[in-house]
C-alpha cells in the first residue's frame, strides 16, 4: 500500500461514525474524501465545521480541512481505500435494511480499480459483507472479486465494525481494539495494513461473518444486561423499594455488577443491533428478543409513572430533562427520553417544558404539541415537577436546595438526596 501522504481514502457516509473516522484518517496525512447524500453536510464539512456534537471533533475537522487533507462531496471519486459507514436501519417488523450499504457499494463499483480495498464499517446482519462482494462481482465482471473468481483477486473486501462510545469517539477510534473480518484471509490482511495506519489498539483478523456477528453479540450482550437492570427497577417499583439502593448494595458482592436502569435503551446500536440476530435466528434468540421487549416496554412504564405524577399536580408545569439517548451528547437516535417527552407533550401540551442543552430547537415531532424548549434555570423557576430522562452533567449539578420542593421522577438516579414524597405518591397512582 502507498505511503500515508499518497494514500487516497473515500469515506461513504459522514454521520456520527463516518465523519470522525474520515477526520482521524486525514490526520495521518492521507487525502480523504467524505461522501454524503446531503448537500448541507457537504457544505458544512468543506467550510471546516461539523454538523454533529462530539468532543474535539470541530477542531480536528477544521485543521484537516485547512491542510487540504479532508474534503466532502456528493460524488464518489477514485481512491485506494473505500470505507462504507452508512446507516443500517430496521423496518416495522424489525427486519434489517441494508439498502444504504448496497447503494454505497454500487457507487464504489463505478470507480473501483485493481489494488483497491473496500471496508464495510456499518453494523450489519451476518453475511452482508459477502453480499457486497457478490454485488461488486456482478457490477464489475472485469475485476477479479474475492470469492467470485479464480486466482489472485484484484481487490480486497473486509468488514471492520466501529466500537466507540459517543463523547469519546476520537479517542476510541484510535485506542480500541479492532476486529477485521475478510471475505478471504488475504482480504483481512490487506484491511489490517490500512487500519494499522491510525489504530493503536490490537487489530485481530478473522472471517467477515465472525466479525459481523461479533459486533451484534457485543451490543446484544449490553442490551440483555441493561434489560435486567430495567426489569429490576420494575420489580422495585411494584414493591415500593428504592432500586438505586438495591443496586448499590447488590454490587458490593464481589461477583455482581448490575448496570443502571433508565427510561429505556436508545442509540443506533444497542436499541437496533440485537434485532439483527433475532431476525436471522428467531427460534434461537428468545433471551435477546425478551431483552429488547423489556427495554422498549420500560418507556411505557415511565410514561405511566410520569403521567400519574403530573396529574397529581394539575396546576404545576412539568420539565422533561433531556432528549438525547445518553448523557452529554446531541444524539437523539432511538432515544427513549425523546419518546417519553414527546408522549407527555402530546398529553399535557403547554404544561410541558423541554430542557435539552444539546438542542437549539425541538425536533419536528413536537410541532403542534404546545411544549416549549427552555433552559434549566427557567425550568427551575417556573416548573413544579421534574421528569429526569437524561443524566446530563448540567442536571447532576443542580443542588438540593433548588429542587427540594419539586415533585421529581428521576429515571436515572442522579439525585439520591431528593425527597421521595412525590416518588411514592406517583408510584401509588400509577399502580
Amino acid at each position: 500500500m502507498v505511503s500515508d501522504s499518497e494514500l487516497k481514502v473515500a469515506v461513504l457516509g459522514l454521520g456520527y461514525i463516518g465523519l470522525p473516522t474520515a477526520a482521524v484518517i486525514a490526520r495521518t496525512g492521507a487525502k480523504v474524501l467524505g461522501v454524503d447524500v446531503h448537500q448541507s453536510v457537504v457544505d458544512t464539512v468543506n467550510s471546516g465545521r461539523v454538523h454533529i456534537e462530539e468532543i474535539d471533533l470541530d477542531g480536528l475537522v477544521s485543521g484537516v480541512v485547512a491542510r487540504g487533507n479532508l474534503r466532502a462531496s456528493l460524488q464518489i471519486e477514485p481512491a485506494d481505500v473505500f470505507v462504507i459507514a452508512v446507516p443500517t436501519p430496521f423496518g416495522e417488523d424489525h427486519a434489517p435494511d441494508i439498502g444504504y450499504v448496497l447503494k454505497a457499494a454500487t457507487n464504489v463499483a463505478i470507480v473501483l480499480k485493481p489494488g483497491d480495498v473496500v471496508v464495510l464499517e456499518s453494523t450489519s446482519p451476518v453475511g452482508t459483507t459477502e453480499k457486497v462482494a457478490a454485488l461488486l462481482a456482478e457490477l464489475r465482471p472485469d475485476l477479479k472479486i474475492p470469492g467470485h473468481s479464480v486466482g489472485s483477486p484484484d481487490v480486497a473486501i473486509a468488514y471492520c465494525p466501529e466500537r466507540v462510545l459517543p463523547g469519546r469517539i476520537l479517542v476510541e477510534l484510535i485506542d480500541n481494539d479492532r476486529v477485521i473480518g475478510g471475505v478471504t484471509p488475504r482480504c483481512a490482511r490487506k484491511a489490517l495494513q490500512f487500519y494499522r495506519r491510525f489504530v493503536r489498539g490490537a487489530c485481530v483478523t478473522t472471517t467477515a461473518k465472525a466479525a459481523e456477528m461479533t459486533k451484534l453479540a457485543e451490543n446484544a450482550f449490553r442490551d440483555v444486561n441493561i434489560a435486567f437492570a430495567n426489569e429490576l427497577s420494575l420489580v422495585a417499583d411494584h414493591m415500593g423499594v428504592d432500586v438505586w439502593e438495591v443496586i448499590r448494595l447488590a454490587n458490593r458482592h464481589p461477583r455482581v455488577n448490575i448496570l443502571s436502569p433508565g427510561p429505556g435503551v436508545g442509540g443506533h446500536c444497542i436499541a437496533v443491533d440485537p434485532w439483527f440476530l433475532v431476525s436471522a435466528a428467531p427460534e434461537q434468540t428468545p433471551l435477546i428478543r425478551t431483552a429488547r421487549e423489556v427495554n422498549d416496554g420500560k418507556i411505557e412504564h415511565v410514561v405511566a409513572r410520569a403521567t400519574a405524577m403530573i396529574e397529581a399536580s394539575p396546576k404545576a408545569r412539568v420539565a422533561c430533562l433531556g432528549l438525547a439517548f445518553k448523557a452529554n451528547i446531541d444524539d437523539f437516535r432511538e432515544s427513549p427520553a425523546l419518546k417519553v417527552a414527546l408522549e407527555l407533550a402530546r398529553r399535557f401540551g403547554e404544561r410541558v417544558a423541554i430542557v435539552e442543552p444539546y438542542a437549539a430547537v425541538l425536533p419536528a415531532a413536537f410541532d403542534g404539541t404546545g411544549a416549549a424548549l427552555t433552559d434549566i434555570d427557567a425550568a427551575i423557576e417556573t416548573c413544579g415537577a421534574f421528569v429526569v430522562l437524561v443524566d446530563h452533567d448540567v442536571f447532576r449539578s443542580i443542588p438540593l436546595d433548588e429542587r427540594a420542593e419539586k415533585r421529581v421522577y428521576d429515571t436515572r438516579g442522579i439525585w439520591p438526596d431528593q425527597p421521595q414524597v412525590a416518588w411514592n405518591e406517583s408510584l401509588r397512582l400509577a399502580s
